[in-house]
């Protein structure tokens, strides 16, 4: 009986729902983060008869035919892109991305990775860094001496210095984005990567071409409704308990069948 790997099927596709809701549940105080949704498709189909067979010598033709499912499997875990609440948290480096874009930061290897998580620190040689001591391109240097700096919209930086009236500008923030963000391969630490599903990163300047804008003092908070999260949990563990219905429901029919005398 092919019921019951097809209810175990059912039954590993809901605890992999699961797994995903929980995840997102857990990041919900994480900087930056979108929600991942659970996706699913059915298995192939045993056909029994295709439709469209000829049924009889007179050309009758069958409308529909049989075919038996063979259960279900995960296709995809896609990001659902969303904005995040911007929450004000008066830092001089922390940063909202408000809109499209991603921070781009130089990992230890020397390659790339993409982060939406603006809340950065300054290194001891004064450098702009994420929370794990990532580089923040373009390389941006705050000098010992400044007293405080600002960052507008467009991802300007300038420093005032004590004995200036006039700000001093230090360089420019970019943003990165994509034509899929969904296809960013995560790494964890709030940090993507490229991968050839997203395609290449194009850099822009915050603002222009559809590129979205720079908020100082603000972080993005994550787009995780716990709402909708605890009733996908809820509908999980219902499917999950009626395909472990299914299960038992064909262990009886099996015993049945061995006791028939």
């Amino acid at each position: 009986m092919n019921a019951l790997q097809i209810a175990a099927s059912g039954m590993s596709a809901q605890q992999m729902k699961v797994e995903v809701v929980s995840n997102n549940l857990a990041n919900m105080s994480t900087t930056g983060y979108n929600a991942r949704r659970a996706d699913f498709a059915d298995l192939m189909y045993q056909q029994v008869q295709r439709p469209g067979t000829i049924s009889a010598q007179d050309g009758t033709m069958l409308p529909t035919g049989v075919q038996l499912g063979l259960g279900v499997r995960p296709s995809s875990v896609s990001v659902v892109l969303a904005q995040g609440t911007l929450s004000q948290t008066s830092g001089d480096l922390d940063m909202a991305i408000e809109g499209r874009g991603y921070i781009e930061v130089t990992l230890p290897s020397g390659g790339a990775a993409y982060t939406r998580d603006g809340a950065l620190k300054r290194s001891a040689d004064g450098q702009i860094v994420t929370s794990d001591g990532y580089a923040v391109a373009p390389g941006l240097t705050i000098p010992t001496d400044a007293k405080s700096i600002s960052i507008n919209a467009n991802g300007e930086v300038y420093a005032y210095f004590t004995d200036q009236i006039e700000p001093t500008l230090l360089g420019q923030f970019t943003l990165a984005t994509f034509t899929n963000e969904k296809g960013l391969e995560a790494m964890g630490s709030n940090l993507f990567i490229e991968s050839p599903a997203s395609g290449p990163a194009t850099v822009g300047t915050p603002g222009l071409d559809g590129v979205g804008l720079l908020r100082q003092g603000y972080l993005e908070e994550s787009s995780v409704d716990a709402v909708r999260e605890v009733t996908e949990l809820i509908k999980a563990q219902r499917g999950y308990e009626l395909n472990a219905k299914v299960i038992t429901a064909v262990d009886q029919m099996m015993s049945t069948t061995t006791q028939v005398k």
